[in-house]
């Protein structure tokens, strides 16, 4: 779907109304490997978010889209122990890539690459945590209006970020090569040092995934945190940044996974 600077994405319109993007090529299967060159090559022109070391031994790709309750379901639960076990630690280079089902993902991406690198995080993290709000709403505009002031916007740097046509552009470029050259067929999609995985999966899947791949003599960088000591909980490094949700995200369905559906004509 297109939008032009009057439409201001059509927020208008309920999500559920939202055409969905076209599949993929070829059929994904949990364990790929997929070329590491192309995947650090992306789509779209849009410059990669890259948290913790860059020269860490296992680099993380997630494709994920703010209205899948599977995206939300890993990024509110799992997440953060990732982070704290091993981002913080030095150990993973997470990067979060858009993957737009619909023009509420565009937005929320819009907001989060309006507000800055150092804020793009907080961003969609806040959107995850509120998304039985604006997800649901009715009046989806204004539901997402009403997030993006408690994270500093205004109705007049709102507008002008979802007026962003090239950006826009890219993210539709990001997804396309997804579906066509990364196998990808729903979200979250997880590419680990190239291998694909699909699904909200737990902590105890991404170390499972990750631990081999992290050399017997790794040494954390200077500055990285220290892992957690088994048993303890990971810390919520967003959560004194972001507005409470107002409801906790829906239970995701037992396929753990957002499918990637076909578009209607248009």
């Amino acid at each position: 779907m297109k939008f032009n600077r009057r439409e201001t994405l059509l927020l208008a319109a309920a999500a559920s109304a939202l055409g969905l993007c076209g599949v993929a090529t070829a059929q994904a299967a949990e364990g790929d490997m997929i070329d590491t060159a192309k995947l650090m090559d992306p789509a779209g022109d849009i410059a990669d978010k890259v948290e913790g070391n860059p020269d860490a031994p296992v680099t993380i790709i997630e494709y994920a889209s703010p209205t899948c309750p599977h995206c939300a379901a890993f990024h509110n639960n799992v997440y953060p122990e990732l982070k704290a076990q091993y981002i913080d630690t030095g150990k993973v280079k997470f990067i979060l890539r858009p993957f737009i089902r619909n023009v509420l993902d565009a937005a929320v991406f819009m907001l989060a690459e309006a507000a800055g690198e150092t804020n793009y995080e907080n961003v969609i993290g806040t959107f995850f945590r509120t998304q039985n709000t604006w997800g649901v709403s009715d009046k989806p505009r204004d539901a997402i209006l009403d997030v993006a002031k408690q994270l500093g916007f205004t109705q007049e740097s709102f507008d002008a970020a979802l007026t962003n046509q090239d950006l826009y552009n890219g993210m539709e470029a990001l997804r396309d090569q997804a579906l066509n050259d990364f196998n990808l067929q729903g979200t979250p999609t997880f590419y680990i040092n190239g291998k694909l995985l699909s699904g909200d999966k737990t902590i105890e899947q991404m170390a499972a995934e990750i631990d081999p791949l992290v050399p017997a003599d790794f040494v954390a960088p200077a500055g990285a945190a220290t892992a957690p000591e088994a048993g303890q909980p990971a810390a919520d490094a967003t959560a004194a940044e972001a507005p409470a949700a107002d409801a906790a995200p829906a239970a995701p369905a037992a396929d753990a996974m957002s499918p990637v559906t076909p578009a209607p004509a248009q």
